[in-house]
This record gives C-alpha cells, structure tokens and sequence, in this order.
C-alpha cells in the first residue's frame, strides 16, 4: 500500500532532495502548493525540533494528510550558535541566499581559520491527522569558508566548507549531498519511520 505524504514546503529544492532520498515508489510526495495551502505558518519555536512539530502538525490538520515537516539551519561555533533558527531570516526577511551568505560572511569577516566551526542541524517532525507524531534528526559538521564557491545545492551550502573532502556542500552533486547532509541523515530516520508505517498498512 502507497503512502501520499505531505512535504511541508513551497520549496521546490527541498522537494527535490526528499523524492531523491525517499526513492521509493510507495511513498507520494506533494507540497503545500500541490494541495493548494498558500501560507505559511509562523515558526515561532525556540529549537528546530519545536518548529518541526508546530508545522508538522499544523499542515497535518489543514490537509488531512500525513504529513513531513523539518526545521534545519545553521550553527556557527564564533557567532554563539547563530543563524540557528533564524538561519533564514539572518539578513532579514525575503532576502535572498545570496544576500544571506554576503552577511554571514560579514559577520565572521575577524573570525581566521580554525575559529569557523559549524554544522547544520535538521529536524524532522512526521505528524498523522489524529495527533500522532513521530521525530528524527540529523547533524553535518563542517567549517564556514572565506568565499563562496560551487553551484549545487541552496542556502548556505556555497560557503559550508567539508574539511574531509576538501570542497564546499554545494560542489558535491545531488547523490553525494544525499549521503552526507544534515537533512539526508534526518531523512534516513524518517523513511524508517515510514516504511514501518507501511508494513503496519499491509
């Protein structure tokens, strides 16, 4: 039996990385633009985790379809631990990756090498119609480069710098990323998860 599964994103990029970490036939992805939700819910949590369940559940009761919400950012060791939960709204509201890295590099322009640590952190909520709720996450440690560079991926990715590979995040293809990422590793819990759901539906 097929799962239809609600990705709670207007992100066509993060949609795409999910039907290629899920690659599974069983599993139906569609986003809030495909079941016609056209706003957004305010994430008002103070952790990932706490953003994750709030939109998990909120979308999960708006479209009566279970549904997979994550909430992941940036973490840089010289800022305190920010972006963090802001990672998006850094520079501001509605500005562009772009315009996201340029402040971030601003902001770390005194930090020299090996004071750059960081690592993105993902959360993912999975939450059914009737409330029940199911949570995974995932951690990739890297470093916060000088410049940009590589042209894959989103975000933050042209400057997250993996220093056991030698290249940024955004030079590794869609198949590597999926591997390693924050996101990825989340999303291995997450398809266990729902595989498991599945057997139970046999």
């Amino acid at each position: 039996m097929s799962i239809r599964l609600l990705i709670a994103t207007h992100n066509r990029g993060k949609l795409r990385e999910y039907q290629e970490m899920f690659a599974d036939p069983a599993i139906e992805l569609v986003t809030l633009d495909d079941v016609g939700i056209r706003d957004d819910l305010e994430e008002t949590g103070a952790t990932f985790a706490a953003n994750a369940r709030l939109k998990a559940r909120g979308y999960a009761r708006a479209s009566g379809l279970l549904t997979l919400a994550d909430d992941s950012g940036l973490e840089v060791d010289a800022l305190g631990g920010e972006p963090g939960v802001r990672s998006k709204r850094y520079a501001g509201e509605n500005k562009s990756d772009t315009e996201r890295v340029i402040f971030l590099l601003e902001k770390l322009r005194a930090a020299p090498r090996g004071k750059r640590t960081a690592r993105f952190q993902c959360a993912i909520a999975i939450a059914a119609p009737r409330g029940e709720l199911w949570e995974c996450a995932g951690v990739c440690e890297g470093e916060i480069a000088f410049a940009p560079r590589g042209s894959n991926g989103f975000g933050y990715d042209p400057i997250f710098y993996l220093p056991a590979r030698g290249v940024m995040l955004a030079e590794l293809s869609a198949a590597e990323k999926n591997q390693i990422s924050h996101r990825a590793r989340a999303a291995a819990h997450a398809k266990i998860i729902l595989e498991g759901m599945r057997a139970v539906q046999k």
